[in-house]
């Protein structure tokens, strides 16, 4: 008899016996493609259900860093994402300890820091992630997270320490010199592409297929090979997602909550063209 977990997407049979793997890593390490649906912006439950409604989604990014959302917001998230089988993780700054901890008693599965700068800001961000041994996360357990006390502590911080997903963004100066000892850092799952911000510090802002983006993504590729890292980006488009398939990539956010309204009215439109001549 499987006794449902609270941490990421692991299942914890009564006996004592092995968790599954949550959806994210098991993919990852099968070589496959994560396919992930972004909200932040527009962020609501519903919006979520209805993701989950139409199928073939695997994860689901909440986007802390530029929407703003409330720990609230990730305990609805996180509650509407498990009910279709979405495995989930909080994409945030790691400016400080609470602001990485917080998001992982609310429900997160995983969390991925943005704008780092050095292998060191790596290092620290993971150490605010991980329970001891490998961390020096605070320990309660009274969270959604730790089953709201209903999980044994020493079964709650392995589990924890297990399941977590970590991603870290490449998309500073700092991070594109550091990129072979980020890829080193133990316990980090995914590099993560942001071409706006890449193609932002390379001093082409926009310019997404630029020589000077595609060479540091194919770089980044290259680096992840030979540490046997992931990757991942966030698609601009059918034919941008396809080349950085080809490069290797495993993690694809394939369209955002606002991405999917625009192309929704605009599709809405071209139905009804009469109606806007």
């Amino acid at each position: 008899m499987l006794a449902r977990s609270r941490i990421g997407f692991s299942s914890i049979p009564a006996d004592g016996g092995r968790r599954r793997m949550p959806r994210i890593k098991q993919l990852l390490a099968e070589g496959k493609v994560v396919r992930t649906f972004a909200v932040g912006q527009l962020f609501s439950p519903k919006l979520i259900e209805i993701v989950g409604e139409h199928g073939g989604f695997d994860a689901l990014w909440i986007d802390i860093e530029h929407a703003g959302l409330s720990m609230r917001d990730v305990e609805l998230a996180t509650m509407a994402a498990r009910s279709y089988g979405l495995d989930h993780f909080a994409r945030l700054p790691a400016t400080d300890y609470a602001a990485v901890m917080r998001p992982l008693e609310a429900g997160a599965g995983g969390v991925m820091f943005s704008m780092v700068k050095s292998v060191e800001e790596v290092e620290r961000a993971v150490q605010w992630a991980k329970f001891w041994p490998r961390g020096e996360r605070g320990l309660n357990g009274g969270n959604r997270d730790g089953r709201y006390g209903l999980a044994p502590l020493a079964e709650y911080m392995a589990a924890a320490n297990a399941d977590l997903f970590v991603g870290v963004q490449i998309e500073t100066a700092g991070a594109l010199a550091a990129l072979a000892e980020i890829a080193a850092v133990p316990d980090v799952d995914l590099l993560f592409v942001g071409p706006s911000d890449l193609s932002q510090v390379l001093g082409v802002p926009g310019q997404f297929d630029h020589p000077r983006c595609l060479a540091a993504i194919e770089n980044l590729a290259r680096v992840c090979a030979q540490a046997g890292k992931p990757w991942g980006v966030f698609s601009r488009g059918p034919e941008y997602a396809a080349r950085m398939r080809e490069l290797g990539c495993q993690l694809i956010v394939l369209t955002s909550d606002l991405q999917a309204v625009h192309t929704g009215i605009r599709s809405a439109k071209e139905r009804n063209t009469g109606f806007f001549a």
